[in-house]
């Protein structure tokens, strides 16, 4: 075992994701042992300070402390980070131990100012956190970043509780560099039917859409998220990673403070989720990540993206309310449009 910026390391084991018995219609990506030796020569390890062209559209499958200096700087549009809660937790082959507040929060400055200097001037930053780790979250990157929004999503999954409220919501932390930065807002835009809808004298909808299929509205997106989905079993985006998040968070994430071939950073890559979706949307990408099977998961799922670019719940270009699937494929037979459609980059806006 070894310790690694607080989390401890055992030894790679392949074998557990063979001893699983999935039912038949289970989806969830995994990686055979023959798999693992193939993904992972895809895989890049750094020995010392590189160059944005030698690392972008890469899996790193490295310690982040340990490459942390070696990073090039100013070569990052778009830098989104899900650490660890402050909660114990295995990684596979990783463990993260929970500690008191204060000594989380010396944790994230143990990295956090470290990793800005790889950002442009211009970049946004996310950052994820739960309630009990949300206050150290924002302490820190108040000091050194401009502090725009927190977003809250619901998570429909969790436990209840009888003698709590249910714990099913995170936070992401909207952070800029600078008060030059980028946003479009119509990228981002959710279609929900309308329930009460409006018309003038006329009978003409307000601000809605009258179709053969109901009538719906875009709206504008705010802080509160409910129409996430957390991956499970029979979704085709699922992995065994403990906290993988949606695809279509990080979707929202990338369409609104990123334009096509900007860069995007993940310095805690888990299975692959933001650099999959980036590809996905035409970003460049770095990830890094220090399980080597999750960096393997990674690698399959972008050679699985080269020939499909569907985000579950983001389709015609827009992004749409759970259990609107039906919804979603009439308006794309009817327009003969295909799901995987890439947005209209229109309407952008820039602060």
């Amino acid at each position: 075992m070894l310790l690694a910026g607080n989390l401890v390391i055992g030894e790679v084991s392949m074998s557990e994701d063979e001893k699983k018995t999935r039912a038949p219609r289970n989806r969830t990506i995994t990686v055979s042992a023959d798999e693992i030796d193939l993904y992972s020569k895809r895989l890049l390890r750094l020995s010392g300070y590189t160059q944005p062209k030698d690392i972008e559209n890469r899996t790193i499958n490295q310690d982040l402390f340990e490459i942390l200096d070696w990073l090039p700087d100013a070569f990052v549009d778009l830098l989104f980070i899900d650490p660890p809660y402050n909660l114990t937790k295995s990684f596979n082959t990783t463990n993260f131990q929970k500690r008191p507040l204060d000594e989380y929060r010396e944790w994230l400055e143990s990295w956090f100012p470290r990793l800005l200097r790889i950002l442009k001037p211009t970049a946004s930053v996310y950052v994820c956190a739960d309630w009990q780790s949300s206050s150290a979250v924002h302490l820190v990157v108040q000091k050194y970043l401009i502090v725009r929004n927190r977003i809250t999503w619901e998570r429909e999954k969790g436990r209840g509780a009888e003698t709590n409220w249910k714990n099913c919501s995170e936070d992401i932390w909207f952070c800029t560099v600078s008060d030059k930065y980028f946003f479009n807002v119509e990228a981002v835009k959710i279609k929900r039917r309308v329930i009460a809808p409006y018309a003038d004298s006329n009978g003409n909808p307000k601000d809605w859409e009258r179709t053969e299929n109901g009538n719906f509205r875009l709206t504008y997106p705010s802080n509160i998220w409910t129409d996430l989905t957390v991956p499970f079993w029979s979704m085709p985006e699922n992995t065994d990673h403990p906290t993988q998040k949606p695809e279509k968070l990080s979707a929202k994430i990338i369409l609104a403070s990123s334009r096509p071939e900007d860069l995007v950073f993940d310095p805690f890559l888990g299975s692959g989720t933001t650099s999959v979706v980036a590809k996905k949307l035409g970003r460049r990408y770095v990830g890094v990540e220090i399980d080597l099977t999750y960096c393997c998961l990674a690698e399959k799922r972008l050679a699985i993206a080269e020939h499909d670019r569907s985000i579950q719940g983001y389709s015609d270009g827009v992004f749409w309310e759970r259990n609107t699937y039906q919804d979603q494929n009439y308006v794309s037979r009817k327009r003969k449009v295909p799901n995987n459609t890439l947005p209209l980059f229109s309407s952008e806006v820039e602060r």
